[in-house]
């Protein structure tokens, strides 16, 4: 008996009507991205770096350019992160890291529809401030790999759950002289609520 109801649940799931993405759709999702940079961010004034972690309200709009096939925008509130230097604090700094990606999300007619991307991220770093003095870290061009899901509510609405890879490397300036490069490098995990147009 287990068994049967087990698999009407399945098939019930799997016959659910998906959000479809059909070319000139549009999306539009709201949720929370977590910025957890790699381990072993480089060294800077030679000591070893190291950039914490942080929570940020996130955006995402996508436009399908064809069947299946979407350009999405990824954006968030500043993200602010602590730096340390040989164990010690070393300033914080904040910074926004818009992603483009070109995503296939794959048909499978059902609730789940898992999709992956590839793309461009450019992160600038602003309100730079360091105890040491006067700390500057530069601009960031790098490529953005994405993987995720979608889970169907219905037609026009969908929960999200993603991770991307981005590729975030800097110079890190203290009182104009370079003290090094910062290797972010961050996976960023994403869930959201996605709306469709």
């Amino acid at each position: 008996m287990k068994s049967t109801i087990l698999a009407l649940l399945a098939a019930a799931a799997l016959s659910a009507p998906a959000m479809a993405q059909e070319q000139g759709s549009m999306t539009l999702g709201l949720g929370l991205a977590s910025v957890n940079p790699k381990s072993g961010n480089g060294t800077l004034a030679g000591g070893a770096a190291d950039v914490g972690d942080n929570i940020r309200p996130s955006i995402t709009f996508e436009y399908f350019i064809r069947d299946n096939i979407g350009i999405q925008v990824l954006g968030a509130l500043p993200f602010k992160h602590d730096i340390h230097i040989a164990g010690a604090y070393a300033g914080n700094t904040k910074h926004l890291p818009p992603t483009v990606t070109i995503n296939y999300h794959f048909p499978t007619g059902g609730r789940w529809t898992p999709f992956a991307g590839l793309g461009v991220n450019y992160t600038t770093f602003f309100e730079e401030s360091s105890p040491l003095g006067d700390l500057a870290i530069d601009d960031s061009f790098g490529l953005a790999a994405l993987v995720g899901v979608d889970y169907a509510l219905n037609d026009k609405a969908a929960l999200r759950m993603d991770l991307r890879y981005i590729d975030i490397d800097a110079d890190v300036k203290l009182d104009g002289a370079k003290i090094g490069k910062v290797n972010i490098d961050p996976v960023v995990l994403g869930l959201s609520y996605v709306m469709k147009f």
